[in-house]
């Protein structure tokens, strides 16, 4: 009797034991059997990966009851499924740990190792401000990726705008590599985006902003005169046309043109020649003509045509911003109140009363005339400097 108490203590403790063991590290025939997968080994920082622990298992009749998670960044979580997932935040490898406990206690472990990809770091230098048309440098030469691999670097120049037409104005590529140039035509504050990538894929962009502002110019308009002659000969009914543009570049205020005719100096019974003088400025819907007068034999026979007031005096001297000279000096000569006399001129001579003369022996001995026109155009030529700030 003393015998069959003495093996059924031993019995006891030993099942005792076996219970024991496999509560601490999956020993023993009740114990669970561990396994762990993932979705993938490698994943850039502030990436999740997916953890699969439902290949595990545990002898009948016992079942599992949880899964107790190790990420090794220091976080860790007890579910009752067999699948999780978690992000990893910081860069290294990470030594990941499921436990699986049956619902008598015991346990197993089974492990695999994540490799977490740091993200690459982007040092960026932009100008504080600069002016419409210049060239702002976006400097980015200095990122580089913590592992001491390779970037990429990638530009776009206004996250705003979808410049490559795909319905999404945050993925442009305007520029690639670490030095990029932009030149902006119209003020305002622009935002773009700087995208660095590492040799591993990894993947960091930041915001950037640039200010823009207009340019100032000094505005002046100076006086000048503009000189015109032509000479020539023509005959009894003939014609001859001058086309000038004494407005480009400038604002026309006043003119005047005087017609004089060499005359010949013979015997007055002869009929006096004369000339008429037009001029027309098609794009301000202006015309006007004038005879030659004959006052005296001794004379030169002429006409003279004026216009003054033609358009106002503009103020002058003074500072103005814009995005451009060129399309500051467009608006002020474009001015409506100062666009008369702009384009061409046109000033046609033509010949009067040359013909017939008295003749001499049957031959007319004058059937034309020489003429000489002097015109002089006061303008304001329209001077812009910029000013350096």
């Amino acid at each position: 009797m003393a015998t069959a108490q003495r093996s059924a203590s031993v019995l006891l403790m030993l099942l005792f034991s076996s219970q024991l063991l496999a509560g601490c590290g999956g020993i023993g025939p009740g114990s669970p059997n561990a396994s762990l997968s993932s979705d993938r080994d490698t994943v850039n920082a502030g990436q999740a990966v997916n953890f699969d622990a439902r290949a595990s298992t545990t002898p009948d009749p016992t079942i599992i009851d949880e899964y107790r998670w190790k990420f090794g960044d220091g976080e860790t979580k007890t579910t009752k499924q067999g699948v999780i997932s978690h992000v990893f935040e910081e860069p290294g490898n990470f030594d990941v740990v499921v436990e699986v406990y049956n619902d008598e206690g015991a346990y197993d472990s089974a492990s695999l190792m994540i490799f977490v990809n740091a993200l690459p770091e982007i040092i960026l230098n932009i100008p504080d401000f600069v002016k419409t048309g210049q060239e702002a440098r976006l400097d980015a030469s200095s990122s580089f990726d913590p592992e001491g691999g390779g970037v990429e670097v990638t530009w776009d120049f206004d996250y705003q705008t979808d410049s490559d037409g795909d319905s999404d104005p945050q993925n442009d590529v305007d520029a690639s590599g670490a030095v990029a140039r932009l030149s902006v035509s119209e003020a305002g504050n622009i935002t773009g985006a700087i995208t660095v990538i590492d040799d591993s894929g990894g993947s960091n962009t930041t915001l950037w902003s640039l200010r823009v502002i207009s340019r100032s110019f000094m505005i002046v308009w100076e006086e000048a005169y503009l000189d015109y002659d032509w000479s020539g000969y023509l005959e009894q009914g003939a014609s001859h046309e001058i086309q000038f543009q004494p407005g480009e570049g400038a604002r026309v205020i006043e003119f005047t043109a005087t017609l004089s005719l060499a005359r010949d100096i013979l015997p007055i019974t002869w009929p006096e020649d004369n000339f008429t003088l037009e001029a027309d400025l098609p794009s301000s819907g202006w015309s006007y003509s004038v005879i030659t007068t004959q006052d005296n034999i001794t004379e030169n026979s002429s006409a003279t045509m004026e216009l003054t007031g033609m358009n106002p005096y503009p103020e002058s001297g003074y500072t103005v911003y814009a995005d451009s000279k060129e399309d500051l000096e467009s608006a002020l000569l474009s001015d409506p109140d100062g666009r008369f006399g702009q384009g061409d001129w046109y000033w046609t001579i033509t010949a009067l009363e040359c013909d017939p003369d008295t003749p001499i022996d049957g031959i007319d001995p004058d059937q034309g005339n020489d003429w000489e026109m002097d015109v002089r155009v006061l303008v304001l030529i329209l001077r812009i400097s910029e000013i350096s700030v």
